[in-house]
């Protein structure tokens, strides 16, 4: 398990060792993982491949976190130690061909290094992670009571990174995935306006939505993430208005049970959005990314 501490990454790990099999999970800062009971933790780091050559000993199935700098050195060491199989972590932006998408480029460089290798591979391709609005709305929720946003009409599918998880661990375990990429999403759409509706049933308290210009939303994205990625969220925004997404089954077919709604997510991140004394802001990333293995 490489990005075993990321959200998605650390219930990988679990389901994993709830299915018996043995699990070594790489982490910069093993003292801090914190990881479930019964994984071997092992400190490593993908941005090193050479740190991760003695903890791939022995590893038949690989979970990669995608970080493109490095991912041909990474696989090239898994192939060498014998691994049979490796299970990315990818974006469904990964679709988007016109070679200037910051997510796609990104997700696609490790896709091809692993394509490329002589290992059975399968693609995990989120859309939007229902996560996202913790970086987005989590501070002015937390503080304010309110969430902001451009094109509060726009539909989503954000999809709960549980079901991610489950579609992963599930290619890990089961034979009948190779070669496969797996588009996710939530089984509904919902607007961003909706999905403020439903935190605030959540967390039992009035939330308001305040719509702001592309332009508000650009000045205070960009004090927080590079340009690449405001202008990123934006076109998503602006193409779900004009061309609504449609949500796929994939997490049902793959788990054998509908996937997760953001009503679900928001009731289960509850507590990410209640007052606090000292409120630490979450730190920001890309949509539909991970945050990066501690």
């Amino acid at each position: 398990m490489t990005g075993a501490t990321g959200s998605v990454g650390r219930l990988v790990t679990g389901h994993l060792l709830a299915a018996g099999v043995q699990v070594r999970a790489l982490t910069r800062n093993p003292a801090s993982a914190a990881l479930p009971d019964g994984a071997e933790v092992r400190e490593g780091d993908l941005l090193r491949p050479d740190t991760l050559r003695a903890a791939l000993d022995g590893v038949e199935r690989l979970y990669l976190f995608p970080v493109p700098e490095t991912a041909r050195a990474v696989v090239s060491a898994a192939e060498e130690a014998g691994v049979r199989r490796i299970v990315v972590l990818s974006s469904a932006s990964v679709l988007d061909t016109s070679g200037d998408h910051h997510s796609a480029e990104h997700h696609r460089a490790v896709e091809h290094a692993v394509e490329e290798s002589g290992v059975e591979w399968t693609f995990v391709r989120p859309d939007e992670f229902a996560s996202n609005v913790l970086w987005k709305w989590g501070e002015s929720i937390r503080t304010e009571g309110v969430a902001r946003a451009p094109y509060g009409a726009a539909p989503r599918v954000p999809v709960h990174e549980a079901d991610v998880a489950e579609v992963a661990a599930a290619a890990l375990l089961e034979d009948g995935h190779a070669g496969q990429a797996y588009a996710l999403t939530g089984p509904e759409v919902i607007t961003q306006a909706g999905q403020v509706q439903a935190i605030a049933e959540a967390v039992g308290r009035p939330v308001a939505f305040e719509e702001i210009t592309p332009d508000q939303a650009r000045e205070e994205m960009t004090a927080a993430m590079p340009a690449p990625v405001v202008e990123m969220v934006l076109r998503y925004l602006t193409d779900a208005v004009a061309h609504p997404p449609v949500p796929v089954d994939t997490v049902e077919r793959v788990t054998g049970r509908p996937g997760r709604t953001f009503a679900r997510w928001a009731a289960d991140h509850a507590g990410d959005f209640a007052p606090r004394s000292a409120t630490v802001p979450l730190a920001r990333r890309a949509p539909g990314a991970e945050e990066p293995a501690a």
